[in-house]
């Protein structure tokens, strides 16, 4: 059976710009994770706590950017005038990474309460309604793999996109419009309260999450181009590999069946 697996062994979502994406993003990581760990020194109060602060608010900050993505492409698609399936594979791409940063975030968030605040969960503002935004993001990736017209699929999807992506101001903005147990802005404020190594290291782990983001998202994309020709494809393709498993030659296939009977020659030469 033909499989989206199978389309990707000989097709790839990478290439050259991503290659250099990714090796940029590897180089930011060692930094990042040489200055926490070795270089930034423990906090006074916190100690060896505060090296989290290299992982969490960054996660939370690229979740914050995929699920704002998400809905700005999904306004675009709802625009007639920007209407293309461009904007809706963009905004599953971002949600589905921004689905990934929210679970490390809620992650990393437990691990620094517990020897914070004494327990790995507390029904504070912040952390629920963070836990809210994972589970109406996850429930709009479910959204997208029901069945029926593609179009209609996609406005579908669009709508919720918007709706779910309005908890994420209310999210941000929790530990300063109700009193919760979780640290307010560490930076964003006339007077940081971090200095020193400690900010240096946690400015960069922003740009570090920014270039991962861009890489997951560009390998996420064409992941989605796939998706579409393989839901488009597919099964085409699958009837053209049973005809040549059987030894019928088609007259004039299409170029996307003789590539994909060229794979399944080249296999078979193989073996």
């Amino acid at each position: 059976m033909v499989t989206l697996r199978r389309m990707l062994a000989y097709r790839g979502t990478g290439d050259r710009t991503t290659r250099i994406l990714g090796l940029v993003t590897l180089a930011l990581v060692a930094v990042t994770a040489w200055l926490g760990l070795v270089v930034s020194p423990p906090d006074k109060v916190q100690g060896q706590l505060v090296r989290l602060i290299y992982v969490h608010p960054a996660a939370a900050t690229a979740c914050y950017v995929g699920f704002g993505l998400c809905a700005l492409a999904s306004l675009a698609y709802l625009w007639p005038r920007t209407r293309s399936r461009s904007w809706d594979r963009l905004a599953a791409a971002s949600a589905e990474i921004g689905v990934v940063f929210c679970v490390l975030t809620l992650v990393t968030g437990s691990i620094w309460g517990r020897p914070a605040w004494g327990v790995w969960w507390t029904w504070d503002a912040r952390l629920t309604l963070t836990a809210l935004l994972l589970a109406v993001f996850l429930g709009y990736l479910a959204l997208r793999r029901t069945g029926g017209d593609p179009d209609s699929r996609a406005k579908r999807c669009a709508v919720v996109a918007v709706v779910c992506a309005l908890l994420v101001p209310v999210d941000h903005e929790a530990t300063t419009w109700w009193q919760t147990l979780h640290q307010g802005n560490t930076i964003l404020r006339p007077n940081p309260l971090i200095h020193g190594w400690q900010l240096l290291t946690m400015l960069i782990s922003f740009v570090t999450y920014g270039f991962l983001f861009a890489w997951l998202l560009v390998h996420r994309y064409r992941v989605e181009v796939l998706e579409d020709r393989f839901e488009d494809e597919g099964y085409d393709v699958a009837i053209a590999e049973r005809r040549a498993e059987g030894g019928v030659v088609t007259a004039g296939p299409s170029p996307v069946l003789s590539e994909s009977l060229s794979v399944s020659t080249q296999k078979a030469g193989q073996t």
